[in-house]
């Protein structure tokens, strides 16, 4: 039975040493390659696809938010102008561009991620 149980024990020992020495691998690897392989980016892509799992599901809500933050802007310029307050250009500007921006991802969803992806594609 004695020697039974020391087997078990060194492959049990064995399979520890295979595991650190795997991981181990698996971090000289990582080491090495990001002098060559920027990994922030890759890292932020993982997280940003995970987070944009949980905000597909917000979207519906995010654009009321926005089309109702759009219509305050308006209403707030209108009311400016009322009270012989003028707006600044900046601010008009600012709304516009927003108003602009606010359609173009409420009725073409794909247009920007498409736009940044060809740009990023003929760069490298």
């Amino acid at each position: 039975m004695s020697q039974i149980e020391e087997n078990q024990e060194r492959s049990k020992s064995s399979s520890r040493s295979t595991a650190v020495a795997s991981l181990a691998a698996l971090g000289s690897v990582v080491a090495a390659s990001s002098c060559a392989l920027p990994l922030l980016p890759f890292l932020f892509a993982a997280g940003a696809a995970g987070t944009s799992a949980f905000v597909v599901q917000l979207r519906p809500y995010l654009l009321v938010l926005s089309v109702s933050l759009i219509a305050f802007g308006f209403y707030k310029s209108w009311r400016a102008k009322q009270c012989n307050c003028k707006p600044s250009r900046i601010s008009t500007f600012l709304l516009w561009f927003s108003a602009i921006a606010v359609f173009i991802f409420i009725f073409f969803p794909q247009v920007i991620p498409n736009l940044v992806a060809d740009l990023t594609a003929s760069k490298s």
